[in-house]
């Protein structure tokens, strides 16, 4: 779906994408695919929306939803 780099799922899938911030760092966007393209990936995640370019993308794939919540432990226990 995007380029060559990376064989990204159809939107709505849940994704990791792995990329280069501008110092050089590498950094991880996690959440719903939104949109792919030949110069932008678009994740919605817990920091909000994310606008990658497809030239700073290290990795990326799709991955399991998240565990369901943990029960609290009661204080009996």
């Amino acid at each position: 779906m995007v380029s060559g780099l990376v064989n990204l799922p159809e939107p709505g899938r849940r994704v990791v994408v792995r990329y280069l911030l501008p110092t050089g760092q590498a950094t991880d966007a996690l959440g719903e695919l939104l949109s792919a393209d030949d110069t932008t990936v678009v994740v919605d995640g817990k920091r909000g929306v994310e606008r990658i370019a497809v030239a700073d993308i290290v990795a990326a794939k799709e991955v399991p939803p998240p565990p369901a919540p943990r029960r609290a432990r009661s204080s009996s226990e």
